[in-house]
């Protein structure tokens, strides 16, 4: 008879499967382990299945042995006892010191494989690419970002166990979305739950120390056949400071740590906000500002209002979807896109902005609708242009790849970004003219209460300059009235 190294209780079905699926599990494990610390680029599935899933069938294995030998043993006596350990019997003494030396590597492994998983679900790779088809988007605009280098945690999660445990009972859901396919399209901001800039965005960028004014050159190029170009040079009022430096005024005299701003928002993208309030700690004055003609806002409590931060503005910090606009002029600034062809802004935005299904189509269709505008229109001189334009199309594409999400509904059109006020409302939000005081105090709409117009360049025209600001003019039409208008009428999302 074969001589066996355990107690014949841990010989059974049971316990001989729990076996077989803790050793290859363990043995992935390793393997995994191996191949990552080998591997210069390693997949991001590779992290999920090593340090999450694997573990979680050892687990289960150590546990049917465990079941699998109570059962035998209450199937071989019909009266439960404890266990003798007598450390004179050599199947005794061998499986105390395995189980001993077991549970010890165990703990050690589990400790190591608990921080791997920690630091894992905490990574870039996790957050974006696991759940590829859902996060491409948010994903791809993050890496084009300015915060590229910020990890994903750090902005959306920050420190302190709280939040980290929110974040998770949060996942938790979004899993479940995922796997049963509830997820909405595109995914929305996740606005209410966003964590308080001073925890995450104020850890870096500190608004008592934002000083001075920017200088800014924007270079448009009109839609028409000559796609004319004009320059604007803006001296931005970056603004900031504290009452110690006597700089308090400019854009961010918003987030000046002696000003504290509370509003009301009508909607849960926070665009229609009805009331604010502005408060000086150093003096203690509170002025509240209604939107003119309405009857105050509607379900309103102050326990419901929002403290303004840097989120409020600048909403779209790493995850920007760009304006086709906004990209074809840079294109066109330095030098991708061949300024010499006629129309050639008009047709690459309308290429852009079709509406397709599938990135493929899209893909396909940019090239095609191009192609066919210059082979009807300029049918003399298509041969010679079209080396250009199939540079300009790859440009195109790029520009869709990284903008447009089909499969998933997502363009700049659904998340606006407000900073600014030309392509979503932005700045108009509460700067309108239509936000009054008791007291009769409007919130400012100056333009040059943020920004001076200190230069504008048109064709065939001497250039404007004044260091003192200067009238914005439109360059489409100069006798457009737009003092009644906001930019969003125009170009803004329709």
């Amino acid at each position: 008879m074969r001589k066996q190294l355990f107690p014949s209780i841990f010989y059974n079905t049971m316990s001989l499967i729990g076996a077989v699926v803790a050793i290859i599990s363990f043995g992935l494990i390793i393997f995994l382990i191996v191949l990552e610390a080998m591997t210069p680029e390693p997949k991001p599935y590779m992290g999920i299945v090593a340090f999450v899933i694997l573990p979680g069938f050892l687990i289960i294995g150590l546990i049917l042995i465990a079941i699998g030998a109570f059962r035998e043993r209450k199937h071989v006596r019909k009266e439960i006892h404890l266990p003798v350990i007598d450390l004179n019997e050599p199947k005794v003494r061998r499986s105390v010191i395995f189980f001993s030396v077991g549970t010890i590597f165990l703990l050690l492994f589990t400790a190591f494989g608990s921080f791997k998983a920690y630091e894992y679900t905490d990574s870039d790779e996790f957050c974006g690419q696991i759940c590829h088809k859902v996060m491409e988007p948010e994903y791809t605009a993050y890496l084009d970002s300015p915060h590229s280098r910020v990890g994903c945690v750090q902005c959306h999660i920050g420190s302190g166990t709280d939040w980290y445990v929110r974040s998770k009972v949060s996942g938790a859901y979004q899993v479940y979305s995922v796997l049963f396919n509830k997820y909405s399209r595109p995914i929305p901001t996740p606005i209410q739950n966003l964590r308080p800039a001073q925890g995450t965005c104020e850890q870096c960028h500190w608004p008592s120390h934002f000083y001075n004014q920017k200088k800014v050159e924007y270079n448009y190029y009109l839609s028409d056949e000559n796609n004319t170009h004009y320059k604007t040079t803006v001296l931005l009022k970056i603004g900031g400071g504290n009452a110690q430096s006597l700089d308090t005024t400019g854009i961010h005299w918003h987030m000046n740590i002696n000003n504290r701003i509370t509003y009301f928002a009508e909607d849960e993208k926070r665009e229609n906000i009805t009331w604010i309030k502005a408060v000086n700690k150093t003096s203690g004055r509170e002025t509240v500002y209604t939107l003119k003609g309405s009857k105050g806002p509607k379900n309103f409590s102050e326990g419901k209002t929002r403290l303004m931060d840097c989120i409020d503005c600048h909403n779209r910090p790493s995850h920007i979807y760009y304006n086709p606009a906004v990209v074809i002029n840079q294109l066109m600034s330095n030098g991708k896109i061949d300024t010499t062809i006629p129309y050639i802004k008009s047709i690459s935005i309308e290429a852009l902005e079709n509406k397709y299904s599938v990135r493929e189509k899209a893909l396909d269709s940019i090239s095609i609708i191009i192609n066919d505008f210059y082979r009807t229109n300029y049918s003399d001189r298509y041969n010679s242009l079209k080396p250009k334009l199939d540079r300009i199309i790859e440009e195109v594409k790029k520009v869709y790849s990284r903008n447009y999400f089909p499969e998933m509904n997502v363009s700049w059109r659904y998340f606006p970004n407000n900073k600014g006020h030309m392509y979503s409302i932005g700045c108009f939000r509460c700067h309108d003219g239509n936000h009054v005081s008791n007291e009769g105090k409007t919130i400012s709409s100056d333009c040059n209460a943020c920004h001076l117009i200190i230069e504008q360049e048109f064709p065939g025209q001497p250039t404007k300059v004044n260091l003192a600001g200067l009238p914005f003019v439109h360059p489409a039409d100069n006798a457009i009235d737009i003092r009644n208008q906001l930019c969003t009428d125009c170009h803004g999302p329709r």
